[in-house]
């Protein structure tokens, strides 16, 4: 895909992050309600003492793990430094994307809970963590992307899963988090020449 094609993807995925937000600030869909109505208490069962302990590893704790491991990487070869700054901005600007629009958008928790709601600061974290393995494994590790593809989904799932469960985020806020990843994720990886990477040009643009 041409590299304006992917701006204009990551373009139309956080206007949909936006326009999201602005649909459910002041009143949850009805979806967001029933889901929200049917798991009523069971943050404190046995679902949710397991989901508490999947969101202390799938959660914030991980853009910083991820930033350690690019440290690493540059520490043990210094020609990964362009690529690795080039990632950690990415990690950066997507990560921000929770901390920045909660206030704008002000939106309430399914229950009492501090701190706002959307988009959810969790399923931000590890959707942002994800995006950057997978383009980090698309440079370093070509073979391995469709295993990081995978796995990332799955986590991405299972992290937005759990806080529904746990009664602290309605199911858009799930949503819009990915929508805010893909779309930062997608305009910035783009702006930085780190998608789309053709094979041949891989190790004179990392340079």
């Amino acid at each position: 895909m041409p590299r304006f094609r992917w701006i204009v993807v990551g373009v139309v995925l956080f206007a949909a992050f936006l326009g999201l937000g602005l649909l459910v600030d002041r009143q949850p869909l009805q979806l967001d309600a029933e889901v929200a109505t049917a798991l009523r208490g069971q943050d404190t069962r046995l679902a949710g003492q397991i989901a508490g302990v999947v969101t202390n590893v799938l959660g914030p704790v991980l853009p910083y793990v991820l930033g350690a491991v690019l440290l690493a990487i540059v520490l043990r070869d210094r020609s990964r430094l362009s690529l690795c700054v080039r990632l950690a901005v990415v990690l950066l600007l997507c990560r921000f994307t929770s901390l920045a629009f909660k206030p704008v958008f002000q939106r309430q928790r399914p229950r009492v809970y501090p701190d706002l709601s959307y988009p959810s600061g969790h399923v931000v974290s590890v959707a942002t963590t994800s995006l950057v393995v997978v383009l980090l494994c698309a440079w370093l590790r070509p073979r391995f992307v469709r295993w990081a593809i995978g796995i990332s989904a799955a986590a991405t799932v299972l992290a937005a899963a759990c806080r529904i469960v746990l009664g602290v985020h309605w199911v858009t806020d799930t949503v819009g988090a990915v929508l805010a990843v893909l779309g930062v994720g997608l305009v910035s990886a783009t702006a930085l020449r780190l998608i789309p990477v053709p094979p041949g040009e891989r190790r004179s643009l990392e340079r």
